[in-house]
């Protein structure tokens, strides 16, 4: 094993160009949790339910990368990139990445 740091400019790279293409996404999601968060006793449960669907489709999409690159290493290098990514992508996106861990 080369050290910790292998992965790490293909991983930030990675989600620096996620974070660029679903900025609209990520938004979404920070208005999602707002109005779940503010709303009343009547409300909230539907709005929980539409942050969890902007939560997933974020999770997902990182999911994908992850598995996309993962697909282009042999098994033992995938297991560390694998890692690598959960690690910087839970950093980043903590409130989405969740799928990350369930996914696996």
């Amino acid at each position: 094993m080369l050290g910790r740091g292998r992965f790490r400019e293909v991983v930030e790279r990675q989600l620096d160009i996620f974070s660029a293409d679903e900025a609209a996404l990520l938004a979404e999601g920070k208005a999602a949790d707002t109005a779940w968060t503010n709303a009343g006793r009547e409300e909230s449960e539907e709005l929980f339910g539409d942050y969890r669907l902007v939560v997933d489709a974020v999770g997902e999409r990182l999911y994908d990368i992850r598995e996309s690159y993962a697909g282009t290493l042999d098994e033992e290098t995938a297991d560390d990139y694998r890692e690598a990514f959960n690690r910087s992508a839970l950093k980043r996106f903590k409130r989405y990445a969740s799928f990350l861990e369930e996914g696996e």
